[in-house]
């Protein structure tokens, strides 16, 4: 058996039950306003959570911080250069900074951008530039018990029906999200990634792949896709990038750092472009608001991420989740994805109905219940779109042991065997752009 031991450890506290109940009170329902340090199991996202190696902690220790042309990003280049197959790399402080790059250079006014399904920072920035974000997710996709192995794949039909309505020169660019995050972190196969690429050429459009999760999906891809078993997630991880003509990262993923991300693009005219945005909203074009180390630490994530060893550990450990929450009998979204398990809040929680956000309800109880902190991914987070009411348990990678598994799991068990006591929730306030609305809004009970 292959397992890791962290280069840090911290200690967390259970707060009493009626600690629990007035920290969620005091923060408007909303577990995004709790302190960590009221939180017992966070698996409020995988996103800058995990714990990193002792070779990364090497490297940082050793990182250049030259404002330009550091040592630390010509490795950081070298390594996207040999993991993902870009040359041309701007980097940025996160995801959502490579998001607001790139979409900054590729969207305009009255453009349409589809996706397999955008994600909440991803439709904010396709609409902050103008854009109408249309997720195009695969039949089936909504089906929560189907066993089919690739449920993230894109719906290229309907992005040609939707080319016919719009004129195919009003979508500039087709996103495909490896894993689709907003889909249970389902995966994506090379199949539909090579049909996208096929799409993206009849419409003379960009193809943009979001490869945060990059080498969970190869994984999928060694084991579900005909072809692939003898191939190792190192080659199918650059394959399937190989397609793109552009991608964005958020290093906080598969780049196994706490902070940190980048654009990787093909063309030298949009690199430019790209380049210059990045100067004004992130930094210079050699750190783009990461510090050396963060970079130094990011360019050894990258390869330890690909590596069969880690990535079997990674996925089985979501896995084990999954098999541990439907042992009692919790329903979740099948088959289990990529760095998270998805309770399906809508049979969890029958009597609570849409409009009174079943999934948030869920959130707040599995708090309440266990000090387990979740995120939903629902009609809270999503508002306007015909999504299932699902409750995200994301998993920090290297961070939790089968202890905190099991924990995690006898709470959301407890949690339905008092399900009818459960209320829904109504919303007090929230912000002007409802993609980012379950960020900071504050709810109370109905």
């Amino acid at each position: 058996m292959f397992s890791y031991t962290s280069a840090m450890a911290s200690s967390t506290e259970l707060l009493s039950r009626d600690e629990r109940e007035e920290r969620l009170e005091s923060a408007g329902y909303n577990v995004f306003n709790l302190a960590s340090e009221d939180v017992f199991v966070d698996l409020l996202t995988d996103s800058g959570t995990g714990t990193m190696s002792d070779t990364q902690w090497a490297a940082m220790m050793e990182a250049d911080e030259a404002y330009a042309g550091s040592e630390s990003f010509l490795a950081l280049e070298t390594a996207i250069a040999e993991v993902m197959g870009f040359d041309r790399v701007v980097p940025t402080h996160q995801g959502r900074g490579a998001e607001n790059v790139l979409y900054g250079c590729l969207i305009e006014v009255g453009d349409v951008v589809p996706n397999n399904t955008h994600f909440d920072t991803t439709r904010a920035h396709v609409a902050e530039n103008g854009g109408d974000p249309v997720d195009c997710p695969v039949e089936g996709a909504g089906d929560l018990d189907s066993e089919d192995p690739f449920k993230g794949n894109l719906d290229t039909e309907c992005v040609r029906e939707l080319a016919d309505d719009v004129g195919p020169e009003s979508i500039p660019a087709v996103i495909l999200t490896i894993t689709n995050n907003s889909v249970a972190g389902q995966p994506v196969s090379m199949a539909n990634i090579e049909e996208t690429r096929d799409l993206a050429d009849e419409l003379d459009a960009t193809f943009v792949i979001d490869a945060c999760r990059f080498a969970e999906n190869a994984l999928f891809i060694r084991e579900r896709e005909d072809g692939y078993a003898e191939r190792s997630s190192a080659e199918i991880a650059r394959e399937q990038l190989s397609h793109a003509d552009t991608i964005v990262m958020s290093g906080k993923k598969d780049g196994l750092v706490n902070v940190g991300g980048f654009v990787g693009v093909r063309d030298p005219d949009l690199f430019e472009r790209a380049k210059q945005r990045a100067i004004l909203y992130e930094g210079f074009s050699t750190y783009g608001g990461m510090a050396g180390r963060d970079m130094a630490a990011m360019a050894v994530g990258l390869r330890e991420a690909v590596s069969e060893e880690y990535l079997t550990a990674r996925i089985g450990q979501v896995r084990a989740l999954g098999e541990r929450l439907r042992e009692r009998n919790v329903p979740i979204y099948t088959p289990v994805g990529g760095h998270a398990v998805y309770i399906d809040a809508g049979r969890a929680l029958p009597h609570v109905p849409d409009e009174e956000f079943p999934g948030q309800a869920l959130v707040c109880e599995l708090y309440r219940e266990g000090g387990v902190r979740g995120v939903e991914l629902g009609g809270f987070a999503f508002p306007n779109t015909d999504r299932p009411n699902l409750v995200r348990l994301a998993l920090p990678r290297r961070t939790y042991h089968d202890e905190h598994l099991d924990h995690v799991a006898e709470t959301a068990s407890a949690v339905l065997e008092r399900g009818e006591e459960v209320r829904g929730l109504e919303v007090v306030s929230e912000p002007e752009n409802e993609a980012l609305r379950h960020f900071s809004a504050r709810l109370k009970p109905v």
